[in-house]
């Protein structure tokens, strides 16, 4: 990340609450193309979660805890704040000497923008300012929430204002809280209701959703330059597995989470500079 940061934009997004069986199942059948391409080899890598809900989770991914992979390591971190013994900060490592990463992307010149989705985004209260009061710039919109059938397409929508209005020289560290995969989300699926609830069909169908507006997503943050792009679960979440239900558990569906990262390419340069 130290030849990264400063050259290219960033881009990080957390599916928030989605499974990693559910994401492995869906990738594998072909039910989510858009994302699909852009996964090595087409599969996503399992890896642990920072926390097991949104706040624990976000507060690790912004000191620069990403996902740590499902193996014994020690991992090399792509991020992390300066700071002695630690055994994870590699020569690639982008060292920052803030608190977060996000204060040390904005001090390395890159504008921060959050565009919020679950409640922890929300500023409707104290601890609803926390997470995108590290950020310049930050977005929230009832629209955007947890209760939106069309939440993703909202959110993606600011994406692109935001990319639009940027300067061109000016880098980005665009953030975005996807909240469609947690409940509710019994209405992304055809003939699901209300009374039923959510079930790892409707968890699966919001991923479908998902995946039909994200090369919208990819589009907006690759169009000014190349972009490296995180996308990943922050946690899972049960639905009735070994009688659990939801997050902030111990449960080996909550841990398990999705990851990804990838280059955008950018704009194809002009004729004449290839």
């Amino acid at each position: 990340m130290r030849s990264v940061v400063g050259t290219d934009d960033l881009l990080l997004v957390t599916l928030d609450t989605l499974r990693f069986d559910v994401a492995e199942e869906l990738a594998a059948a072909g039910r989510i193309p858009h994302l699909a391409r852009h996964l090595p080899g087409g599969r996503w890598e399992r890896r642990h979660a920072p926390g097991s809900f949104t706040f624990a989770s976000h507060q690790a991914i912004f000191a620069g805890f990403l996902p740590t992979p499902a193996a014994p390591g020690p991992h090399p971190r792509l991020f992390a704040a300066r700071f002695a013994g630690s055994e994870t900060t590699a020569d690639g490592t982008f060292v920052h000497d803030t608190p977060d990463l996000v204060s040390g992307l904005a001090g390395a010149g890159y504008r921060t923008v959050c565009i919020g989705g679950v409640g922890f985004f929300n500023r409707q209260g104290p601890l609803g300012t926390v997470l995108p009061g590290m950020f310049q710039e930050s977005h929230w919109e009832p629209e955007f929430g947890v209760a939106s059938p069309t939440s993703f397409e909202a959110q993606v929508a600011r994406a692109e204002e935001v990319v639009a209005a940027l300067p061109a020289d000016r880098r980005l560290f665009l953030f975005v809280n996807v909240s469609a995969l947690h409940q509710p989300n019994w209405f992304h699926l055809p003939g699901a209701t209300r009374e039923a609830g959510d079930s790892r069909e409707t968890h699966a169908a919001a991923l479908e959703y998902v995946d039909r507006h994200i090369g919208r997503l990819f589009a907006a943050a690759g169009s000014r330059r190349r972009c490296f792009a995180i996308v990943c679960s922050d946690h899972g979440t049960a639905y009735g597995d070994d009688g659990y239900t939801g997050h902030r558990i111990g449960h080996e569906v909550v841990w398990t989470v999705p990851y990804a990262q990838f280059f955008l390419p950018g704009p194809a340069a002009p004729e004449g500079a290839r």
